[in-house]
């Protein structure tokens, strides 16, 4: 079974960084799609990234040129590196293991998420 721990949110002030993290542990992970969905209290969940095994990237067009996706397959994790940070960006980051291997699967697993808060 797989499961999923994220790590790396916090509170930061705008325009400061932040790198999330998700490790996932179960069999054949690193076949698998993963990425991060942001949900912000009122607003509509948003998938804020994707990475494919192969190395297919996929970032929310709102995010792009601030927030980037990588992956280690070797450990089974992926990294969100988010940069010049908004209040708008705050929210419950989840990351998710995918159903295949295509940028777009949808989400098979869960993380429990982790929270960002950016505030001055």
């Amino acid at each position: 079974q797989v499961q999923l721990v994220e790590s790396g949110g916090g509170a930061v002030q705008p325009g400061e960084s932040l790198r999330l993290s998700c490790r996932a542990s179960g069999s054949n992970v690193f076949r698998s799609t993963m990425g991060w969905y942001r949900q912000a209290p009122g607003k509509q969940r948003i998938l804020v990234a994707a990475m494919s095994p192969g190395g297919t990237k996929s970032v929310h067009v709102s995010l792009k040129g601030r927030f980037t996706i990588d992956r280690d397959n070797s450990v089974d994790t992926i990294y969100l590196q988010m940069d010049g940070l908004q209040a708008g960006d705050s929210g419950t980051y989840t990351c998710y293991v995918a159903t295949g291997d295509l940028v777009n699967s949808p989400p098979a697993v869960w993380g429990q998420g982790t929270q960002v808060t950016v505030s001055s």
